[in-house]
């Protein structure tokens, strides 16, 4: 239980997830919204596979592969972050709402690819696997103990952001004026930047 409220806690810290699933549901819908969620769910889950297998230590003591997993995080954030950017100045690009049926293939996949790889390419989280599990579990815990604890941390946030999608696809409607459209992508292109800044100084200082 203690894990599980730590666990709420840091879900509930916005971050880069937070911005790339707010981003994508404003400017899609709640589909690709939905699948963004999903893409960060399930790239939690192979990161705590990882550190509960030992792959993620060899990733972390690897220098080069933990750098360049880092940078790849910091660039794809960078690019997400400039393409919020050139739709502000652009008024806003905003598909139109979601219609019932079939959504289509390229809004699931591109909201998972985006979600996925917001996630993976943070190693932020995987350190966080290898650093707060055995806190809870101790140094020998098993497999299965330490995979069951970062899966409940996977499904955490996935029902944090799918209640977020939910609600933001409600107010989508009302946030579909141009100016508030622009104002919208230029606060989260410059949360994205912020983010890939933050990960580039935490670099530097280490």
């Amino acid at each position: 239980m203690s894990f599980l409220v730590f666990a709420v806690v840091l879900v509930l810290v916005p971050g880069p997830d937070f911005a790339v699933v707010t981003r994508n549901t404003l400017a899609s819908g709640r589909v690709r919204g939905t699948w963004s969620a999903i893409g960060v769910a399930s790239s939690n889950a192979v990161q705590g596979a990882a550190a509960a297998a030992g792959l993620g230590v060899v990733i972390v003591r690897m220098e080069p592969l933990f750098l360049a997993i880092k940078w790849a995080g910091i660039a794809y954030l960078l690019f997400l972050g400039v393409q919020a950017f050139r739709s502000a100045v652009r008024g806003g690009e905003y598909e139109e709402p979601d219609r019932p049926g079939r959504p289509e293939p390229h809004q699931t996949l591109r909201g998972w690819r985006q979600g996925f790889l917001s996630n993976i390419t943070n190693p932020k989280v995987l350190v966080f696997y290898l650093a707060v599990l055995p806190q809870f579990l101790g140094a020998r815990a098993p497999v299965w103990a330490l995979l069951l604890f970062a899966l409940s941390h996977a499904v955490l946030s996935l029902v944090y952001l799918l209640l977020l999608v939910r609600g933001l696809a409600r107010a989508r409607r009302l946030l579909a004026r141009r100016r508030v459209r622009r104002s919208l992508d230029g606060v989260t292109g410059t949360a994205l930047v912020g983010f890939s800044a933050k990960l580039a100084t935490e670099h530097a200082q280490t």
